[in-house]
């Protein structure tokens, strides 16, 4: 698969966000960096502690291809599995990677603790691995073909994913340009406006079409958000034609 043709996904990994006792903001966060680099998320999952799961989902996500993000289980306590489920997912062994070692050896010497298996476990990535600099602690992440492990602290994986995607995939940056456009079509039924929706895809083969109902409120009517999202050069010339459509099939609309 050509660097172009992948796609781009995240995994957020950890008990306390899938059983609510803390609210992610990796996705969101994740969605503006690479926005702020003319890229798009393509797919996200949200995953418990749970080693033969996560090593399921990573041996399938090996196998698509994909440059992936996963936030969250690197540790070496006993709720992190992320390592592990790595190597067993891409069938390799977990070893202790050198430049991890020596990154963890000088924390802990800045820090005057001793450096204990149990910290070193920290530095051990599935055979093949590539660390990723952490700028916070320089308790390393990994990287194993196109996916690339960080801890579930923001202050750490931020500046980590984007010293990944600057290093590894700047030649990626705003290759598919795209913009967007929408009107509020007041009253409007998705099913009466899906042939119009259909249409514009076809006609406009750079673009495709979203929409997004509002039931109504107190404060505001129901109506649908109708745009489209794609080639810059084609959706000026879509939406007047979606907006005389609009009009044709009987509702009012204006631009949101």
């Amino acid at each position: 698969m050509s660097e172009a043709a992948k796609g781009i996904g995240a995994i957020i990994i950890g008990d306390e966000i899938t059983l609510g006792r803390r609210q992610d903001k990796h996705f969101a966060r994740i969605v503006e960096l690479l926005a702020a680099r003319g890229l798009t998320l393509d797919w996200a999952l949200y995953h418990g502690d749970n080693r033969e799961r996560l090593t399921e989902v990573l041996r399938r996500s090996f196998a698509a291809g994909d440059i992936v993000f996963s936030c969250g289980g690197i540790g070496n306590t006993p709720d992190d599995h992320t390592r592990q489920a790595a190597a067993a997912a891409a069938g390799v062994e977990l070893v202790l990677h050198p430049e991890a070692e020596r990154e963890i050896r000088g924390r802990y010497a800045e820090i005057g603790r001793e450096v204990t298996d149990y910290a070193l476990d920290m530095g051990r990535y599935p055979l093949g691995s590539r660390i990723i600099p952490n700028p916070f602690n320089r308790i390393p992440g990994f990287s194993w073909g196109d996916h690339h492990f960080v801890p579930g602290f923001p202050q750490m994986a931020w500046p980590m994913i984007e010293w990944v995607l600057d290093t590894c995939y700047a030649d990626l940056f705003n290759r598919r340009p795209s913009a967007e456009a929408a009107i509020l079509v007041w009253q409007g039924i998705e099913s009466a406006l899906t042939p119009l929706m259909l249409r514009i895809e076809a006609e406009y083969t750079g673009l495709k079409v979203f929409s997004l109902p509002f039931l109504g409120s107190a404060e505001v009517q129901r109506h649908i958000e109708l745009g489209v999202r794609g080639a810059p050069e084609q959706v000026p010339a879509a939406m007047e034609t979606m907006r005389r459509a609009v009009v044709e099939l009987g509702y009012s609309c204006n631009d949101k």
